[in-house]
């Protein structure tokens, strides 16, 4: 009992330490079109110690890469009771402040935000975007403690959107229930376009930044049925609001997902195109399903999170992989595209697949775990030794959604799996590990997936998609996608020079040593000005046998490449061989047994 009550006395003065420490932040923009924010940082409440360590996150969550975030701080002040404190600067993203056992200090410093992305801050005169890890420092130690944000827009500026909760009766003031909260809530400050819908019983907003063709009625009703259709999946959503931060620039790309927002970069003039639409639509889809995978069904060490150093998962594949098919899934049940879409979309992702060479090299779970040191920075030789968790984790969702459902046939699916899992997390208050998510896909599905772990999640092997594909009474087969085409493997870069950009293992360039960088001065003599003469450019997929020399040649043909290296003329003779590469076909067989018509309703979802 006295253990008990010592505990018991123990969390409380714990909890009424947390309860005093107060602190908050004030972000104002003086210089925004020199691309600065000035941050505001009062403590007050602290214990009484010597000095107080403030940290800056090295990484955002979701983006899996220490980018360093305290390299865009500087004029880093400190003040105690009025007076200027000492600092000291003791690690790359640590300021350990000395004051002297006071229980109050406020520091003040300066972010440099100029990296267009989803996932760095950006400031110009026109609006600033703050992705918190790269903003806002937290004390050491004080990682479940509350926070306040205040936002001073600048000039005419009269819009914040974000996720975090505001504070009544304070304008533009916003509470964060911990830092691993405020870190993954982003901030739009400008004059953003704003619309609502309410789906799933949940308010969304859509922040608009850069404007564009998009239609906000048709947009509020395509995507209030992804978020239903996500919402079905899992039997609830767990938010009671949801922001969308969308920003549209001549080409953008790319989404973060975040505990109850998201931001995604778009094309601004893409949406009147049905392609454009759709992308537009995956890629809210994929973001939005990321409420549930990764936000709160997650790899078991994606949260607590260390924002000191790299957090290591073999699970990458699950987490974004399947949210990668999910994506398609949700489009097909919102009615956002149809089945023969579906079927195709599914089979581009396994023809990705297929035709990497680094598929045969690297395993999902390799991904996962190395996507700290090649996913998010490849060099020229990445396509031959390693696969993207993404396309790899996408076709092996796939492969698991129909191998569960033809061993239920038809009863149940990998949406099954993950509602299960969802629901499990929630009762365990942590991640999954990767033998307990097998073991849940054993238990619904009724059969051991050991050998399926080893061949596509651990191993390299083979993909049998048309054993997988059959399940659903669809006739897939591979073909060459180029047959009787001499081949080369290098693909050019061109500017003022034209230079080979890559060279695919195995191909007649790696093999008679053809380089990345090589500059290319001739075919069989013909100067390269020659053979571009007639080639239309921009052409980011031109490759070496593109050129008129060696598309004029046979399978077999040599063909004698003269290429400047280091500044030296060098002939490189290579013999063209037909491209490895595949296509896939598939198509849905109308004489589909009952079995392969339940599997394939129970797999679609329609």
């Amino acid at each position: 009992m006295k253990k008990i009550l010592g505990a018991a006395l123990l969390l409380t003065l714990t909890m009424a330490a947390k309860s005093q420490v107060k602190i908050g932040f004030e972000v104002s923009f003086k210089e925004p079109q020199a691309h600065y924010a000035e941050i505001e940082m009062n403590l007050s409440g602290i214990a009484a110690k010597d000095y107080v360590d403030l940290k800056m996150p090295v990484w955002t969550p979701g983006s899996y890469l220490v980018r360093e975030f305290g390299k865009n701080v500087e004029s880093f002040t400190a003040t105690v009771n009025g007076k200027p404190a000492k600092f000291q600067k003791v690690t790359k993203n640590t300021w350990r402040v000395f004051n002297a056992k006071a229980a109050a200090l406020k520091v003040n410093y300066r972010v440099y935000a100029f990296e267009i992305s989803v996932r760095t801050a950006f400031i110009d005169e026109s609006h600033a975007f703050l992705s918190s890890a790269g903003i806002f420092m937290y004390p050491a130690g004080m990682i479940k403690n509350p926070s306040t944000v205040k936002i001073v827009p600048f000039g005419k500026w009269d819009k914040v959107s974000t996720g975090l909760e505001p504070v009544a009766g304070q304008k533009f003031t916003y509470h964060a229930a911990d830092f691993d909260i405020l870190f993954d809530s982003p901030i739009e400050v400008g004059n953003q376009d704003i619309f609502e819908f309410t789906a799933s019983g949940v308010k969304h907003e859509v922040a608009m930044y850069g404007g564009g063709n998009y239609d906000k009625e048709r947009l509020k009703v395509d995507m209030a049925k992804i978020v239903e259709q996500g919402t079905a999946i899992f039997g609830d959503n767990p938010n009671k609001h949801y922001t969308f931060i969308v920003h549209n620039y001549a080409q953008g790309g790319g989404g973060l997902e975040h505990l109850n927002s998201t931001v995604l970069g778009a094309s601004r003039n893409a949406y009147g195109t049905e392609k454009g639409y759709k992308g537009f639509l995956s890629l809210v889809a994929h973001e939005y399903f990321h409420l549930w995978n990764v936000k709160r069904l997650r790899p078991i060490a994606l949260g607590p999170f260390d924002y000191d150093n790299e957090n290591y998962t073999t699970n990458l594949w699950t987490a974004e992989g399947f949210t990668s098919y999910y994506e398609n899934k949700l489009l097909i049940r919102a009615g956002a595209t149809n089945k023969t879409t579906f079927l195709n979309d599914l089979v581009g992702g396994l023809g990705t697949v297929m035709n990497t060479p680094g598929a045969k090299f690297q395993s999902a779970s390799s991904s996962s775990f190395d996507a700290w040191i090649i996913g998010y920075r490849p060099n020229e030789n990445s396509k031959n030794s390693s696969i993207s968790y993404y396309s790899k984790g996408e076709v092996i969702g796939m492969l698991m959604d129909l191998e569960i459902a033809n061993a239920t046939k038809g009863a149940k699916s990998l949406d099954d799996v993950m509602k299960a899992m969802y629901e499990q997390g929630k009762v365990q208050k942590r991640g999954y590990t990767d033998a307990e998510f097998k073991a849940m896909v054993e238990k619904i599905s009724g059969i051991s997936f050991t050998n399926f772990w080893a061949k596509y999640i651990d191993g390299v092997d083979d993909i049998d998609f048309e054993k997988f594909f059959a399940y659903a009474g669809i006739d897939a087969k591979a073909e060459i996608a180029s047959p009787n085409k001499p081949y080369t493997g290098a693909t050019l870069t061109v500017s003022r020079t034209v230079n080979v950009g890559g060279v695919s293992r195995n191909s007649p360039a790696w093999i008679q040593g053809l380089n990345v960088n090589d500059e290319i001065l001739a075919l069989d003599g013909s100067s390269i000005a020659e053979e571009m003469r007639n080639i239309k450019l921009p052409n980011p997929g031109l490759t070496l046998e593109n050129l008129p020399t060696i598309a004029k040649k046979q399978v077999g043909d040599v063909v004698e490449v003269t290429v400047k290296r280091d500044g030296m003329e060098k002939k490189i003779s290579l013999t063209l061989n037909e491209s490895p590469n595949v296509r896939i076909k598939a198509s849905y067989n109308d004489n589909a047994t009952a079995q392969q018509l339940a599997v394939r309703k129970r797999w679609m979802g329609v």
